[in-house]
């Protein structure tokens, strides 16, 4: 099974981090993996989205045409990606910060408060962990344990005393 995510916010979000624990997540659980970051010059505030592909093939070419799922964060983002999902695919967008979706009979959209979520945690910058603890519970690419240990093994150490707020926040998100 091949499962092709595209993430996408501004810069600053924490896009390419949750994409990239996506990836390593796969990687810990022996999948084949690609992990496509793609940001502008000016990066915090500008647009930032990556691509991630999770197989249990091989994966010819990093480079995501049709998306199975799309997690925005801001609007400009599902804006541009939305007419891509591939029919029975899966939007997850910020409804905090997005009024909404395209109406798309061919596509499951999930609007959580992402933002709202975050903040309400007193974790105003972990939108992106919310998003995707929400991303898990649709799409069971991963179990959410899973999910928590590639997070476990990826922060740095600078960042370990933040380990419990963002396992946290990940089950805020796979709850809504």
């Amino acid at each position: 099974m091949t499962t092709q995510i595209i993430l996408a916010g501004f810069g600053g979000q924490g896009i390419l981090f949750a994409g990239k624990l996506l990836a390593y997540a796969g990687m810990l659980n022996g999948k084949e993996v690609s992990w496509l970051p793609s940001y502008g010059p000016e990066m915090r505030g500008g647009t930032a989205n990556c691509s991630v592909i999770i197989s249990d093939t091989q994966i010819a070419s990093p480079i995501i045409q049709k998306p199975d799922v799309l997690l925005a964060l801001n609007g400009p983002s599902l804006e541009k990606f939305e007419d891509a999902v591939v029919k029975g695919g899966t939007i997850i967008y910020d409804s905090s910060l997005i009024a909404s979706a395209k109406e798309n009979a061919d596509v499951n959209i999930c609007g959580i408060d992402a933002t709202e979520t975050a903040i309400r945690m007193d974790a105003k910058t972990l939108a992106n962990m919310v998003i995707l603890g929400k991303c898990i519970k649709e799409t069971n690419v991963f179990t959410i344990d899973q999910l928590k240990d590639a997070l476990k093994k990826l922060m740095p150490p600078s960042k370990a005393a933040l380990y419990d707020l963002n396992c946290k926040v990940l089950d805020a998100g796979y709850e809504l």
